[in-house]
């Protein structure tokens, strides 16, 4: 096993932990996963599934409480955002999530 897919496979295990109706930043993500600093490669990580595995990958947002946008016109946002909102998860005005209410606490 490459040490990328040790990495991928921990940021994965902290994935699966967080709840349904909440959500955690990339940058938490990284640091959970005991790699502080790496908030990138939790999004390279996540857009590894290609539906593969049974990751909760739609959970984790930007620091903003954003939905962080795709390159090459993916559907993949828009997916997201249903699949949060399917779990009770609400935008604001500004298409953000309140972190203070729906930020993931482990």
């Amino acid at each position: 096993m490459t040490a990328i897919s040790e990495r991928y496979r921990a940021i994965y295990a902290v994935v699966l932990r967080i709840p349904e109706g909440r959500v955690a930043t990339y940058g938490q993500v990284a640091r959970l996963a005991g790699m502080p600093g790496q908030a990138r490669l939790v999004g390279y990580a996540l857009s590894a599934l290609s539906g593969r595995l049974p990751v909760p990958w739609h959970r984790v947002v930007n620091a903003q409480g954003r939905i962080s946008g795709r390159s090459g016109g993916s559907s993949a946002d828009l997916e997201q955002r249903l699949r949060l909102e399917n779990e009770g998860v609400c935008f604001d005005a500004l298409d953000r999530i309140p972190l203070d209410q729906y930020l993931w606490q482990p």
